[in-house]
């Protein structure tokens, strides 16, 4: 299956915490490659998921669209279009992190857990121990993304870990063509979910990473995304 983004809007959604510049840079490079019209979601902490919602209703107005997600983004970006599947020309999905209910998702816990921490001890003494325990490349993405979201940061996190992602049956109904990445070595994001969203929905492929790919360069996220998306 060939699928044309040349011209066609696409919008980016972050995952839990991140923002608008770094799924930009996961995914402008290689979107801008291929001619697709790049749309970076900034996120509204007091009203996550709404506002994602909102960015993918407004794109899609005059047309249908494609949607780049990361994590969480990946998630949402999935449900929109199997919502509405004759608005959606692709999905480019990195780093799923569960399906269905989060339960004990290791995304979900973390975010819970980070969201106590956050409003327990503030945001620079959680910032300190995050950077302590993450490599660099994503102590300083988190640290930018973190300040920017805050004073609403923990509801955000908290309204992220209770997200109910699609189903595998869900899946199994998506007719929107779909390029997924796991990460290979990312306890947080588990390569199995990338696995079962791609052997559940019927036009799905999927590439693998590494972290330290990420962190050496954030566009190889996108990349290997419309690597995947070929592949279907």
């Amino acid at each position: 299956m060939s699928v044309e983004l040349r011209g066609v809007p696409t919008v980016l959604l972050p995952g839990t915490g991140s923002d608008d510049d770094y799924v930009y840079r996961a995914f402008a490079p290689a979107l801008h490659s291929v001619g697709a019209v790049v749309i970076p979601h900034t996120p509204q902490p007091a009203g996550l998921i709404a506002g994602y919602h909102r960015a993918l209703d407004d794109a899609s107005r005059d047309g249908p669209i494609a949607i780049a997600g990361v994590s969480l983004g990946a998630a949402v970006a999935v449900a929109w279009a199997i919502a509405h599947p004759s608005r959606t020309v692709a999905v480019l999905a990195a780093l799923p992190a569960w399906t269905g209910k989060p339960d004990a998702a290791p995304a979900a816990l973390a975010a819970l857990h980070t969201a106590g921490e956050l409003r327990r001890d503030g945001l620079v003494a959680t910032t300190t121990r995050m950077r302590e325990s993450s490599p660099p490349w994503l102590a300083d993405e988190l640290t930018r993304s973190w300040l920017g979201q805050w004073p609403d940061l923990p509801d955000a996190m908290t309204e992220a870990a209770g997200f109910v992602a699609p189903t595998t049956a869900e899946l199994s109904a998506m007719t929107t063509p779909m390029g997924v990445v796991s990460a290979s070595d990312d306890p947080v994001h588990p390569l199995e979910v990338g696995v079962e969203w791609v052997a559940a929905a019927p036009n799905a492929s999927l590439r693998t990473v590494t972290l330290d790919d990420i962190g050496a360069d954030a566009g190889a996220l996108g990349a290997a995304c419309l690597a995947a998306l070929a592949d279907v």
